[in-house]
């Protein structure tokens, strides 16, 4: 009997990229990102497939802004890129902020970085290439939908997602996650409806679920069979309030039995921003250092959101 097959994810949380964190990693007329994901990139390297959620649009053009329409230096895919991230989900409300051509440059500058993304597609051919992304790693194939709950406050169309589901298990996948932006900002619980549409897709063959928007820690739900999150929080931004300033990575690992069946483990770790220069902390960096009652917080409210 051969052995089984194994798989390591890492998903992280939201990408956001406030003004204040441009201005923090300009250097003349370029920026250096490498300093935010250096504490981090062991963990996504660590990984055999990394996905962060980009809520932000990538351009070249100098008129950089951040909320309410993300604009954000090209060079921020770069820096993904050399911490080891292979995916950026791009369905999200900001997808839009730049327009046409936002999402255009967006969708290029990834490209060049050789990160694969989904959600988002400059034009139809794009759409079939990567809707559903199919990814491969260690034998084990997986297939990474992605929606957001809008744009502009319209509604994501259900049958479509059922539909998308089905063509994703006729695929041959062996996994299928759904990266979901749904729920409500700042809330620390999941509401009625992320509930009922994480059973919905569960029901129509999701494995993994995935969520964000919140920009705030949700507890999740895992067993052998499947792994809800309900929100990473965010994995880097300038928002400092309480419960905002980190999240969540998601460790999910993948094993595929010699008798085809799946089996799912995961990992909830904390990570923390910290300031100056918005250096994304995991605990066995954070916990080492002096980072005040801010940090203190951020953990105690994480371990006990999750303990319950």
């Amino acid at each position: 009997v051969p052995p089984p097959r194994r798989m390591r994810l890492f998903f992280g949380g939201d990408v956001m990229q406030h003004m204040p964190q441009v201005d923090a990693v300009r250097r003349g007329d370029g920026f250096d990102y490498e300093p935010v994901f250096r504490t981090l990139a062991p963990r996504i390297r660590a990984a055999d497939l990394a996905v962060v959620n980009l809520e932000t649009t990538l351009t070249r053009r100098s008129r950089y802004t951040g909320y309410p329409l993300f604009r954000s230096p090209a060079a921020l895919a770069d820096a993904l890129r050399d911490a080891g991230v292979d995916v950026a989900v791009l369905a999200n409300n900001h997808c839009c902020d730049g327009g046409q051509s936002g999402i255009r440059t967006t969708v290029r500058e990834l490209e060049r970085c050789g990160i694969r993304h989904t959600g988002v597609f400059r034009d139809s051919a794009d759409y079939r290439r990567n809707h559903p992304l199919l990814l491969r790693r260690g034998g084990i194939s997986i297939a990474l939908l992605n929606y957001t709950y809008g744009t502009n406050g319209l509604p994501v169309p259900a049958a479509a997602m059922a539909r998308d589901l089905a063509a994703a298990r006729h695929t041959g996948a062996d996994c299928i996650a759904v990266c979901i932006h749904w729920g409500n900002e700042y809330e620390r619980r999941p509401n009625a409806s992320q509930r009922t549409l994480a059973r919905f897709l569960r029901r129509h063959g999701a494995d993994l679920v995935i969520g964000s928007h919140p920009h705030v820690v949700q507890p999740y739900e895992a067993d052998s069979a499947s792994v809800v999150f309900y929100s990473l929080g965010n994995l880097v931004s300038n928002q400092r309030r309480r419960y905002c300033d980190g999240g969540l990575l998601a460790e999910i690992g993948v094993t595929k039995h010699p008798d085809g069946r799946m089996e799912y483990t995961a990992r909830a770790v904390p990570v923390w921003v910290a300031l100056p220069g918005y250096r994304i902390l995991p605990p066995e960096a954070a916990d080492t250092m002096r980072l005040g009652d801010a940090y203190r917080t951020f953990r105690l409210d994480t371990d006990s959101l999750l303990a319950r």
